[in-house]
């Protein structure tokens, strides 16, 4: 059983069964319950059709799941309508679909959820598994996004800024339960780049692809977080970054430039230095002085301060810092990390102590509560 294949295959039948006259909702239902049969049934007797089977199959339980509700009797007539078992018209629908699980009318976290489950084909039990919440509140959320969805019309261009949102929040979470959303959502932004032509889309892909590089060298033997600075860079995929690098430099001389695309040479250029001393933090700072200007988001403000911290000196990186407000994730932490490069133990500890306790998630609160003894003790040694 190749999963790989059936989940790539799971757009193209949803799409088939939508264009057919299911509505989005039923046909998903539909789909998930073909999968599971084909899980069953293709290891002993495998098709050699393996899309036209599943269009065969999820339209039949299609027909079924429709004669079953007595609200819905007036689809009966579809029945004399299945299209006989065979070869599938190539046609993709994989960017329709991205469009819908993207649409507006959807939180972020529901839009996400969709799209692992209609586009990205995993389990509802997986994706619950993915983001550590009961399979039961998942259903719940896939449910309600489904009905939102359900007799959308895309008669118009979708917005890709909207699926590339979407996409990145699902590589953000990282990994978790037996599903690794950052690989997840790498595949899927492979799958999008294919059949839409967008710059931007290339700039995403190559951002995860420098980003997913670096992912064995961030924690230690312990599980520690292991800060940029101090990894070991012989454990990053040379493979990933060189795609990377290729993918961005492709669409950079396209002219085109969106903030994905400023992100990822951000990230080439740390991926770029033999060591973190050869970190080329000039042309960091003019990147993200690029990036403030497509988005001025006070983030991007943020990871400009620490730039500006390396290239011209952590005073220059604390008065950068200074307009910024102190409320925003991370900022304590920053100014902890600057106060530290600047020789202010003493304020940096104390930084280090009250960003641990801001901390989004476990292993951030460890490294910088390890942070905050280190200069601690470094300290009372040196009043010995």
């Amino acid at each position: 059983m190749d999963e790989a294949l059936l989940r790539g295959l799971v757009p193209g039948v949803l799409g088939i069964l939508v264009r057919r006259g299911a509505d989005f909702a039923a046909a998903e239902d539909a789909v998930q319950d073909a999968l599971v049969e084909a899980v069953r049934a293709w290891p002993a007797d495998p098709p050699r059709d393996p899309k036209g089977w599943l269009v065969t199959v999820a339209w039949r339980r299609f027909l079924d799941a429709t004669r079953a509700d007595a609200a819905r009797r007036r689809r009966e007539d579809r029945v004399e309508e299945e299209p006989a078992p065979g070869p599938v018209p190539a046609v993709d629908d994989t960017l329709r679909l991205y469009f819908l699980c993207a649409h507006p009318s959807l939180s972020p976290s529901s839009a996400v959820a969709l799209t692992l489950r209609a586009v990205g084909g995993l389990t509802t039990r997986q994706i619950a598994g993915a983001y550590l919440v009961p399979e039961a509140t998942m259903a719940q959320r896939i449910s309600r996004a489904k009905r939102t969805v359900s007799g959308v019309r895309l008669d118009r261009p979708g917005d890709v800024a909207t699926v590339l949102r979407v996409l990145y929040l699902v590589f953000n979470e990282g990994y978790s339960g037996d599903v690794d959303l950052a690989a997840e959502a790498i595949r899927l932004t492979r799958q999008l780049a294919a059949v839409i032509d967008h710059p931007e889309v290339a700039g995403l892909l190559a951002l995860m692809l420098l980003h997913h590089a670096r992912r064995a060298a961030r924690t230690g033997p312990d599980g520690g977080l292991v800060p940029l600075a101090e990894q070991d860079r012989s454990r990053w995929d040379t493979a990933a970054i060189a795609e990377g690098v290729g993918i961005l430099q492709a669409a950079l001389a396209r002219d085109r430039l969106g903030e994905f695309q400023a992100q990822a040479a951000v990230a080439a250029l740390h991926a770029d230095a033999p060591t973190a001393e050869e970190t080329d933090w000039v042309q960091i700072v003019e990147w993200y002085d690029e990036l403030a200007r497509l988005t001025d988001s006070p983030v991007v403000r943020l990871n400009r301060a620490v730039a500006v911290g390396e290239a011209d000196g952590p005073r220059a990186g604390l008065a950068a810092l200074a307009p910024l407000d102190g409320s925003l994730p991370r900022y304590t932490a920053v100014a902890a990390y600057l106060h530290e490069r600047a020789g202010d133990a003493a304020t940096a500890a104390r930084l280090y102590a009250e960003a641990a306790r801001r901390a989004p998630n476990l292993a951030e609160r460890d490294h910088l509560t390890r942070r905050a003894a280190r200069l601690n003790t470094d300290r009372s040694d040196r009043s010995r």
